[in-house]
């Protein structure tokens, strides 16, 4: 707690030392964090710049849930849930324009479901221009480049950009996350190039989750790609589909992360889990396949927005092995969500999410489990979004004595969500 204190000490002390009347503008190459964010995937890529100097955006989200939801399993050894509030949440986020095309990310939690401390998320530094070299260097190649390097938010997928990230609900439309919740944060640098509506990035981290020297080496390095297409058509059509893909290699000391990566924790408290501890945990309500030798993940994504409708697609499939596994296993996750934005500046939608997961827990034992999700929102501002949320999930085939055997959860949350 002492720690949390000085390092919440030095943070307020920063901020009341910048220049704050900065924030009167967004940066380049930047994605809004509030409503003017949705559907906004990758930053957006702009040879124009407003370089001025160095500039600081100083901004944060708070978020807050009432739930009021019931589990059961076979064993009947879930305890009963209450209606009532979860744990607030919250972010400060610290976006600094460092030098033209140069701009640099912090976010830092500042209260979460599974840390009682202060502790950061990660960051990264986005090059659009190499200007710093040279004025001109590279123009043409940095017309078209970008370059992020950091302890990131890696760019496998494109349903991360719609998730929740801890206090961070503006770009969900529900209010749990993907049934199977690819998210890690991994030192590692990423290459993109734009070119028209095409988009392409090759990247690599090191593998580790939470960082460290130890030579033990018992880490490979992972690998990752994506390919898509983003077109506006006109004023009302807009088409995008994405294609991409991770490999992790061995990581026997605690398994490859990009489905267990985020430490913030679920939206859905305490569900699945007994008096004893048993369970998921922070994680409830995710699937994690457990890979600690290796594992390959391939995702597809389409997102169709035709005036106020959208449709976003996952098709994605993941194989590998644990430690002890001699047979590669695999599962696959299939989800798609259809949006309806009305209103005269889109300030209220409805939706359903539908999601299922199937995959072999070990060599003799196939499972599945399938998610049903209904959601409404109103943006009371561009800041401010409240969300219902109805949710269904249903665990089938698990072995007798497992804790999910026979086991579904259900019911309503309320969320409030304000990101600036």
């Amino acid at each position: 707690m002492k720690n949390s204190i000085k390092y919440f000490g030095l943070i307020a002390f920063v901020l009341f030392g910048l220049q704050m009347q900065a924030q009167d503008r967004d940066l380049d190459n930047y994605r809004a964090p509030d409503k003017r964010g949705i559907n906004v995937f990758e930053a957006p890529k702009d040879t124009i710049t407003s370089f001025d100097g160095v500039h600081v955006r100083v901004g944060g989200a708070s978020t807050i849930q009432f739930q009021s939801l019931d589990h059961e399993n076979t064993l009947g050894t879930l305890p009963d849930l209450e209606g009532n509030f979860n744990l607030a949440t919250a972010n400060l986020d610290l976006d600094v324009l460092l030098y033209d095309g140069v701009r640099m990310h912090l976010r830092t939690y500042l209260s979460s479901q599974n840390h009682e401390d202060v502790w950061v998320k990660g960051g990264y530094i986005q090059i659009d221009k190499l200007d710093f070299i040279n004025e001109g260097f590279a123009e043409g190649l940095m017309d078209h480049m970008r370059i992020k390097i950091g302890h990131m938010e890696n760019n496998y997928g494109d349903a991360h950009f719609r998730r929740t990230d801890n206090a961070q609900a503006i770009y969900n439309p529900f209010v749990g996350n993907y049934l199977m919740d690819s998210f890690t944060t991994e030192v590692g640098a990423e290459v993109y190039m734009f070119n028209g509506p095409w988009l392409g990035m090759v990247g690599f981290t090191n593998g580790k989750l939470n960082q460290s020297t130890a030579g033990n080496g018992e880490t490979d390095p992972s690998f990752l790609a994506k390919l898509g297409y983003d077109n506006q058509f006109n004023e009302d059509f807009r088409f995008r589909l994405t294609g991409s893909l991770l490999y992790s290699g061995r990581n026997y000391g605690r398994g490859n992360y990009l489905y267990t990566g985020d430490r913030a924790g679920t939206r859905y408290y305490n569900v699945m889990t007994d008096v004893d501890g048993n369970g998921p945990g922070f994680r409830a309500g995710r699937i994690n396949p457990s890979f600690k030798n290796e594992m390959t993940s391939v995702m597809i994504n389409p997102f169709i927005k035709y005036g106020g409708l959208e449709f976003f697609g996952i098709i994605e499939t993941i194989s590998g092995q644990d430690a002890n596994d001699t047979d590669t296993r695999t599962y696959n996750h299939y989800a798609g969500e259809l949006i309806y934005r009305f209103g005269a500046d889109e300030d209220f939608y409805l939706g359903g999410r539908y999601s299922t997961v199937d995959g072999e827990l070990n060599s003799n034992t196939d499972i599945s489990v399938n998610r049903f999700q209904l959601g409404a929102g109103w943006f009371l501002t561009k800041n401010i979004l409240a969300k219902l949320e109805y949710v269904n999930q249903e665990y089938n085939d698990y072995p007798t004595g497992d804790i999910y055997n026979g086991g579904q959860f259900n019911g309503i949350t309320l969320e409030a969500a304000i990101s600036f």
